[in-house]
């Protein structure tokens, strides 16, 4: 990969920590996921900042969440079930306390396929290196994981 400009330095920099704290404050706010906020923010620091890309590489909250996504693509069950949870109760909030409008259907139908992909990912990083179980013999189907 090229070595990127000065501006789209300056870009990806912006893009990291608008991401970074979009992910925070969405750690708190129900329905609003973190989980993509803080895997854009560490895609767009690889290119612009080292110190913010190793820094959210080690934290130890994020570094476990960024090597399960890494090593295949991995959201862990518990996340899931927290991620299901947080947009049935932003659901809920906004069946009960706004109009149902058009844009309301729109934020239904997104947390609807986010939850849809969220679920389709896997919850292990599986071990191909045996030769032995259900694992290996999907091992040649499954798509590469370094894109």
């Amino acid at each position: 990969m090229s070595r990127p400009t000065k501006l789209a330095q300056l870009l990806f920099g912006l893009l990291a920590y608008i991401s970074l704290a979009i992910g925070l404050v969405a750690i708190v706010v129900p329905g609003l996921p973190a989980t993509e906020f803080i895997l854009l923010a560490a895609w767009a620091a690889t290119r612009s900042s080292p110190r913010l890309s190793a820094w959210l590489e080690n934290h130890r909250l994020f570094g476990p969440m960024l090597r399960n996504w890494r090593n295949g693509k991995v959201v862990p069950r518990r996340a899931k079930v927290a991620a299901t949870v947080s947009m049935l109760l932003c659901a809920g909030l906004m069946l009960v306390m706004l109009d149902h409008g058009w844009p309301v259907y729109v934020a239904l139908a997104g947390m609807g396929l986010g939850n849809l992909w969220i679920w389709s990912r896997p919850e292990h990083i599986h071990s191909h290196s045996r030769g032995e179980g259900a694992c290996s013999r999907w091992a040649a189907k499954q798509p590469p994981t370094d894109f």
